[in-house]
């Protein structure tokens, strides 16, 4: 990822909000590729003409294909804070997904307990009792559907590994572009997957942040929608 690529939606004393664009990590990981809190941090330094490293907070985090807002620390304390909010579910996280196909039911919350692989980075749904069972819960409502797609928007109450793509693939409606879980009825292409809204409270002033972007609506299958952010 290229610095002069990194799209700054908000930034005071204490946070930064930024576009994540698709396929960038948001953090560094074993493939050893560029990633985006290594961008912001070389932003900040360069910015602020720091001798030595920046300091950048991971509180949240986003799978690599999945594109959206993402809300960096600029302190430890702001870090701290957001980190506490997120373990106390005090961020709202919201998607769009086009799916391969439409759920039975056009509105609905989906309630799993999922188990991950590490071994291979899978996510599957299990038994409660299964050990390293994690309870995984998100309330979606299709807004349109067209060409055997749908387009969900979805309200993510916990914040599990892989969680839409799992949840979704499980009532046969998997997300379109997921290969890995989506099996024959996945449509291939980019992953259709996108963190359009994050709220929080800012670590700091107790003020409501609420920061929106828009999926890419210019590229497929995002082009066959009108997609309206609320």
């Amino acid at each position: 990822m290229e610095d002069n690529e990194l799209i700054i939606l908000h930034e005071d004393n204490h946070v930064i909000a930024v576009m994540k664009p698709q396929n960038v990590a948001c953090c560094p990981d074993e493939s050893g590729d560029d990633n985006l809190l290594d961008c912001v941090k070389r932003y900040l330094k360069k910015k602020y003409d720091k001798a030595g490293n920046a300091f950048a907070g991971l509180v949240h985090r986003l799978d690599r294909p999945t594109g959206g807002v993402m809300v960096f620390a600029k302190t430890s304390k702001a870090a701290a804070r957001l980190s506490e909010q997120m373990r106390n579910g005090g961020f709202e996280k919201r998607y769009f997904a086009v799916l391969c196909g439409t759920p039975s039911k056009k509105k609905a919350t989906l309630e799993n307990y999922l188990r991950k692989n590490s071994v291979n980075n899978t996510v599957y749904v299990c038994t409660q009792t299964e050990e390293g069972a994690k309870f995984a819960s998100l309330d979606y409502e299709i807004k349109e559907e067209r060409d055997n797609l749908s387009l969900a928007e979805i309200n993510l109450n916990t914040g599990r590994t892989h969680q839409i793509r799992v949840q979704f693939a499980s009532i046969n409606t998997p997300v379109y572009g997921d290969m890995r879980y989506g099996g024959e009825k996945a449509v291939r292409g980019k992953l259709a997957l996108w963190a359009y809204s994050l709220r929080f409270t800012h670590p700091t002033t107790g003020e409501k942040m609420r920061f929106i972007v828009q999926p890419p609506q210019d590229a497929s299958p995002w082009n066959k929608f009108v997609i309206n952010l609320k």
